[in-house]
């Protein structure tokens, strides 16, 4: 079986600042990819183009055969992506805002109104479903997200910080819904910068640094040819440009 998402060769500047730097990556259908990286590394534009929201790159983007440049909307058609900003259109209820997102998918409306009340009823939001969203607290916000992200039931998820905002049963949920998908043949791309989360979610890690891929594999394998550390150590270890308890250090030493 083919690939389900590929970038071949895939560059992107900002004015003289090049954020990418030719990445290259094939993950498969099932597959839960950890993309993580520190800021400015490249993530966020990586997600940005896998999303439809970048055009303007070089080298080619595949999502389920579809090449990004020759339709977009197709494309767009097979994913679903969760943001970390909870961001939406709060004057709304979660079931106007959900009925709009389910109509921008062509989704019959009686599947889309079963799916939103048992969505929404899975994070303990049937009560709120009604209700007004300028209401809401960041984590019910991030539920409906996650809720419209899902709700047309894509073969690839982009999950970018989804459990910013979220209560500790609402994580563990989220975890669970993970790895369920990734078994049903979903393809996740989880972005976070969550170490132990990826850690235990991902069976595929990718860390990129200053716009390049610098480790690919499994948490096992990376622990083999880094050493058997956590993956926090890891991380640190392949992207501190000073160490990680250096810049501590000198920050206490502000206290002096």
């Amino acid at each position: 079986m083919g690939p389900i998402i590929s970038l071949k060769n895939v560059y992107k500047s900002y004015g003289d600042k090049q954020v990418l730097k030719g990445i290259n990556l094939d993950i498969y259908p099932g597959q839960v990819i950890g993309y993580i990286g520190p800021n400015g590394a490249g993530k966020s534009t990586t997600v940005k183009i896998l999303c439809g929201l970048i055009s303007d790159y070089e080298g080619e983007v595949f999502l389920k055969g579809i090449n990004l440049k020759d339709d977009i909307i197709a494309a767009k058609s097979v994913i679903g992506y969760v943001p970390e900003l909870a961001e939406l259109y709060d004057v709304l209820t979660p079931a106007e805002f959900l009925g709009f997102m389910a109509d921008l998918y062509n989704l019959d409306a009686a599947i889309a109104g079963e799916r939103i009340i048992k969505m929404m009823s899975a994070f303990g939001l049937e009560g709120n479903i009604h209700q007004r969203m300028d209401t809401f607290s960041k984590g019910m916000k991030q539920k409906v997200l996650i809720t419209s992200g899902l709700l047309h039931n894509p073969d690839i998820i982009i999950l970018d910080e989804p459990l910013s905002g979220l209560d500790a049963n609402s994580v563990i949920i989220i975890k669970e819904l993970i790895s369920k998908l990734s078994i049903e043949g979903k393809t996740i791309f989880y972005c976070s910068h969550m170490m132990d989360v990826v850690e235990k979610v991902s069976d595929r890690i990718v860390l990129i640094d200053d716009g390049v891929v610098v480790a690919d594999g499994s948490f096992e394998e990376l622990k083999q040819q880094q050493g058997n550390y956590s993956l926090e150590k890891i991380f640190s270890g392949l992207t501190a440009k000073n160490t990680v308890s250096n810049a501590a250090e000198q920050l206490m030493s502000a206290f002096d």
